[in-house]
């Protein structure tokens, strides 16, 4: 049997490889010169290619438990297990985080590239697919580099995240030739936009906080951990996760506490004893050696304070910086756009497939997997491990 398959990221290559284990020819098209391409963005170039705590609570989409089958059936360890077998050795992090000894993403590639070459795996690249057509028993599908016939066809392309290493739109409109539908698309994983007045002044600031993105006075979500203060707003691991939250919404806001173990008394009383501490220096001093000094700096500003001494203050003003300290505010713009995200949220409907076997529900024969369907993981490798999940299932080809 004949197998193609649309798309050389992750998900094409390991439906690839999990095809041809079955004995099948497989045909891999890919559109840009190289396989991959994205694989080696991923972890900024570490490739996070699993988390140890994937489970169906860490996926997004209109029906998140569409996952769970796949995770189960192609787990972590099996995961590990499979590439181990082809010599890839890994370190995990106590976050669960998973990357490949070498910390280079290459690593991850050269194995799978490797696996690749063999006789029954025909791989095609710089060969853009325009066209799927469904033909008696099999599908015909047309491309810039002409057409090809197989009896089934596995759909990897992708999202339209990262279009400078490969994302794109073209796996949704394929999909609507055979009768599919999608949801809204919009960009995770991805930085936030808020009022550049204070961000723009903080370039290049890290700092650990617990981050809450509010509507009013209801919180949407919190994350705790790292983030970045760039020209335009806020960035980081802990931006990141929180980003799907606070697309296409309008009136939010981002808000962060930069000592989220302390309470208000704790938090009161240590302002006093720096307050003590600093005498005639400048209040803006008052956070030096516990934050970035810029940021120290632009929170005593905030709160009102620059150039009097830190004795001149009084209990209402060390409550002000109390405030911006534990609740620094940020209007959110919106999100940064699919080139600069890691993921795409919303994709093929999954009600449209079975998520047992990945096939089409609507033409047999069609199976679709990784970020193209509706599914989209949090930071930290959940995405990667959805790409190989359902990518091994997809493979096996399966019938409803």
């Amino acid at each position: 049997m004949t197998v193609l398959i649309i798309g050389g990221g992750a998900g094409g290559m390991m439906a690839a490889l999990t095809a041809a284990e079955q004995g099948h020819h497989v045909l891999l098209l890919e559109r840009q010169s190289r396989v991959g391409r994205k694989l080696m963005a991923t972890g900024n170039g570490r490739c996070n290619l699993t988390n140890h705590h994937a489970a169906p609570e860490h996926y997004h989409g209109q029906s998140s438990d569409f996952c769970a089958y796949a995770l189960r059936a192609f787990d972590v360890g099996t995961t590990l297990q499979w590439f181990a077998s082809h010599g890839l050795l890994t370190t995990a992090e106590d976050s669960g985080r998973v990357y490949p000894y070498s910390n280079m993403a290459g690593s991850v590639l050269d194995v799978l590239r490797y696996a690749l070459e063999q006789p029954n795996i025909e791989l095609h690249t710089g060969c853009t697919v325009s066209r799927i057509r469904r033909r008696g028993d099999g599908f015909t599908v047309e491309t810039d580099s002409g057409s090809f016939t197989a009896d089934k066809v596995i759909l990897a392309s992708g999202g339209a995240a990262g279009s400078k290493v490969g994302g794109t739109m073209d796996g949704y409109q394929l999909g609507k030739q055979l009768g599919h539908h999608r949801t809204a698309l919009f960009p995770s994983l991805v930085q936030l936009k808020t009022d550049p007045t204070y961000p723009r002044a903080l370039k290049g600031v890290k700092a650990e906080a617990l981050i809450r993105i509010m509507d009013g006075g209801q919180v949407l979500a919190e994350n705790r951990g790292e983030m970045l203060f760039t020209e335009y707003g806020i960035s980081g691991p802990a931006v990141f996760e929180l980003s799907r939250a606070a697309a296409g919404g309008e009136g939010l806001c981002a808000v962060m506490d930069f000592l989220p173990d302390w309470d208000e008394t704790a938090t009161l009383d240590w302002l006093r004893q720096r307050q003590a501490m600093a005498g005639s220096r400048e209040a803006g001093t008052l956070l030096a050696g516990t934050l970035h000094s810029r940021l120290g700096q632009m929170l005593c500003k905030a709160a009102g304070f620059t150039n009097q001494s830190a004795a001149a203050l009084t209990e209402r003003d060390l409550r002000a910086i109390a405030a911006q300290l534990r609740h620094f505010t940020l209007p959110i713009l919106g999100a940064c756009g699919f080139d600069q995200a890691q993921v795409t949220a919303g994709g093929l409907r999954t009600d449209e497939f079975d998520s047992q076997t990945m096939e089409s529900r609507l033409v047999p024969g069609f199976y679709a997997c990784g970020e193209v369907l509706d599914i989209d993981g949090d930071c930290g490798g959940y995405n990667l491990q959805w790409a190989w999940s359902s990518s091994h299932l997809a493979g096996l080809l399966q019938s409803n």
